[in-house]
């Protein structure tokens, strides 16, 4: 009997704080939006649309390897903002313009993402700050291609 009870509280006081952990349509698609402003705005220069995306704390990292040994590299909001601006990501053409996003998961007020760009993928924690998703951390490898 008295696991019979334990179970029913589990349910009870488990089920409803999952329900509360489920995105709406409305931060699905304000997530999905970002994470777009954030891929776009590379290929386009749109250093505006790109500042908007981040958080002024955005984190961006990649580990490289070189003859068996690793770094981390890094770069912040104003290093990427700065990068859009210069145009860097409108050399891309057209045709090999590629942002697919994928929300892979949100909690609350976090998510996480994935971005397939043209020659790399980013993987992406989003959070909701101040009612308004922004790119905390950006984690990111270039597609084997695109190595150098």
């Amino acid at each position: 009997m008295r696991s019979v009870f334990l179970v029913l509280m589990l349910i009870t006081f488990a089920v409803p704080s999952f329900a509360q952990t489920a995105a709406s349509p409305e931060d699905l698609a304000a997530i999905k939006a970002t994470a777009l402003d954030y891929a776009q705005s590379w290929y386009t220069g749109d250093a505006d649309r790109m500042e908007k995306a981040l958080s002024p704390d955005l984190a961006k990292r990649i580990v490289r390897t070189r003859d068996g040994h690793s770094r981390i590299d890094q770069m912040g909001a104003m290093a990427l903002v700065q990068g859009v601006r210069a145009g860097y990501g409108t050399k891309t053409p057209k045709d090999q313009q590629l942002a697919d996003v994928t929300v892979l998961d949100v909690f609350g007020n976090v998510a996480s993402v994935k971005c397939v760009m043209s020659g790399w993928v980013d993987y992406m924690h989003i959070g909701k700050v101040d009612g308004r998703w922004v790119i905390i951390n950006v984690l990111w490898e270039m597609k084997p291609e695109t190595k150098q």
